[in-house]
């Protein structure tokens, strides 16, 4: 697909904004993939290309948390393979729904995103609480498989707040702090999300210009959000992005 040089500022400049948002509060697909589609690129071609642009992303996040990683590779053994299993049935099922299915499914796929979004904090909250406690007997890592699964494969099919979905299941199971759970989140995250670029590098359908425009800058903005931490308070940058979900996902419904 052809994009002219003001389609591509506008991507660009969406990517910056939403690397911006994704490191100081999260939820910047919610601004980078409704773009894509005012654009007019296709919602699932839309889709795909955001999931390939974000690989920097997940992969910066993962190297910063590595240290939190020691002493979880039984874990990662355990994990990694099933979250790229996921990422990649994800991508399956997306490249086999009807473009006109997807664009009728998009609205709701946000409202869950947003949904997740807003209840971030209590689902941080809860895991945290829940890493602190102790006297119960732990189960076994290996049930940590059968929750990360579905979250995979939802990853794949569409990603927008993935990563909260990953931390919630992994605390349902997995008796840790939460620095290290959230750091096991990461490469749960990076796992899934590069399965599924990987698998949709073969798909046809991802416009490069616009991938290789956003993946640039959301760089960037991600570097320009962790110099803004402190000056933008994060609940307020948070409501602002359900706010503009909400309203993306009603303008989709009604188009």
């Amino acid at each position: 697909m052809h994009m002219s040089g003001v389609d591509l500022l506008f991507v660009g400049l969406a990517a910056v904004l939403g690397g911006a948002v994704n490191a100081l509060a999260g939820g910047g697909t919610l601004i980078t993939f409704p773009v894509l589609t005012a654009v007019g690129i296709p919602a699932v071609a839309a889709n795909i290309t955001n999931t390939v642009a974000l690989c920097p992303g997940y992969l910066g996040a993962t190297f910063a948390q590595m240290k939190d990683l020691r002493g979880q590779m039984f874990r990662l053994w355990l994990l990694l393979p099933v979250s790229l299993l996921g990422g990649i049935a994800g991508g399956v099922l997306l490249l086999n729904t009807r473009e006109q299915v997807f664009r009728t499914l998009v609205p709701y796929l946000i409202l869950l995103a947003v949904a997740l979004l807003a209840f971030q904090d209590k689902i941080r909250a809860w895991v945290i609480s829940r890493s602190g406690r102790t006297g119960a007997a732990p189960l076994h890592d290996a049930w940590a498989m059968l929750p990360v699964i579905p979250a995979a494969v939802y990853g794949g099919y569409f990603g927008a707040g993935v990563s909260v979905i990953v931390l919630a299941v992994l605390g349902l199971v997995v008796e840790e702090s939460f620095t290290r759970l959230n750091a096991l989140k990461q490469a749960v995250s990076f796992s899934i999300n590069i399965a599924a670029a990987i698998f949709f590098l073969f798909s046809g359908k991802i416009v490069w210009s616009a991938a290789i425009v956003m993946a640039v800058c959301a760089l960037a903005g991600g570097i320009l959000g962790g110099r803004l931490t402190g000056w933008i308070k994060p609940l307020i940058l948070r409501r602002i992005v359900l706010a503009v979900g909400v309203t993306v996902a009603v303008i989709y419904m009604v188009s």
